[in-house]
């Protein structure tokens, strides 16, 4: 099929959500509590559906065990990635994700979840937390059971465009005021350290799962940030963040015409600015900013027309 495949995104109301992905994007969102975009999706916990077209109204769960042509015959039963939009309008909870071997045998063979994030946008002095500073399991356990979390946690300030790499084993967690979007492994498993003692609508404290982060997080820490790579072809400037075993992520930037062979099995495309069109051998299809496709393995060549910005990812 030479044709781009758009999503319809998923929402989910958060308790450190806001109205972000109202005001940055036109999305129609639940509540002034929204959280995350879950914007392409083939988890349980939501899946994203094909928005028009010849598959219109199919989740993508199972467009790709009716369809594997679509996706170059990847092997896997499920879907490998899931590519969220984040509004952290307060502190999210400090965290840390199991690797693949400790969430098969933990977590029902859940995936694990290692994960990165393109800061979009952020407030003036927004900070996330990244790592921690101890030597030894130890002294990570001594301080968690001592809730010494100033001189525990790793803080690092951020601007808009900054990339971070979060191999599973890190603890962190976004900051306030902070709109990302976050490529990770399709998992759901999360182990939360800290919550700053907040409570939900029902007056209780969410559930801490500390042994289980003490099991999995990688000790001592590593700033784990790969050097991007920029190159520059026809119209668009072409920049890799990073290449892991599970996924790779670039930014694609416009102003023009930028023509892409497909080399991949599929691709993962989030459109964060602008508008335009995507040319194919089967005609134009528009796009404008908030929209989510996937570009399947079909596509052989085509071309983006329009002053854009995409993140876009891969196996």
């Amino acid at each position: 099929m030479q044709q781009p495949i758009f999503l319809q995104p998923i929402f989910q109301e958060r308790i450190w959500g806001g109205t972000s992905l109202r005001d940055r994007f036109g999305y129609d969102i639940p509540s002034d509590h929204t959280g995350e975009c879950w914007a392409i999706s083939a988890h349980p916990h939501g899946p994203s559906i094909v928005r028009d077209g010849l598959y219109k109204g199919i989740p993508l769960d199972l467009l790709w065990t009716q369809h594997p042509e679509l996706f170059g015959h990847f092997p896997g039963k499920t879907f490998p990635l899931l590519t969220k939009i984040l509004d952290a309008n307060t502190d999210l909870s400090v965290q840390v994700h199991p690797d693949d071997t400790f969430a098969y045998h933990h977590e029902n063979s859940e995936r694990g979840k290692t994960e990165c994030w393109y800061i979009i946008d952020c407030k003036p002095g927004a900070e996330l937390i990244y790592g921690h500073h101890a030597q030894n399991r130890e002294e990570l356990q001594e301080k968690m059971e001592r809730g010494e979390w100033d001189t525990l946690l790793q803080r690092l300030r951020i601007k808009p465009g900054d990339f971070f790499y979060v191999p599973s084993g890190t603890i962190h967690a976004l900051g306030s005021g902070t709109l990302v979007l976050e490529t990770q492994q399709s998992s759901d498993t999360t182990y939360r350290v800290y919550d700053y003692d907040r409570k939900d609508d029902s007056g209780n404290k969410r559930e801490l799962h500390l042994d289980k982060a003490l099991d999995v997080t990688t000790i001592p820490h590593y700033n784990d940030i790969p050097d991007r790579q920029i190159r520059h072809l026809g119209d668009g400037e072409w920049t890799t963040y990073v290449t892991s075993e599970y996924f790779t992520v670039h930014r694609w930037q416009v102003d023009g015409v930028l023509s892409i062979d497909q080399e991949q099995p599929f691709l993962l495309a989030s459109v964060l600015d602008g508008a335009g069109e995507i040319e194919t051998f089967e005609g134009s299809f528009p796009f404008q900013k908030g929209d989510h496709l996937i570009l399947p393995h079909e596509l052989d060549t085509f071309r983006i027309n329009g002053k854009t910005e995409w993140i876009v990812s891969h196996v």
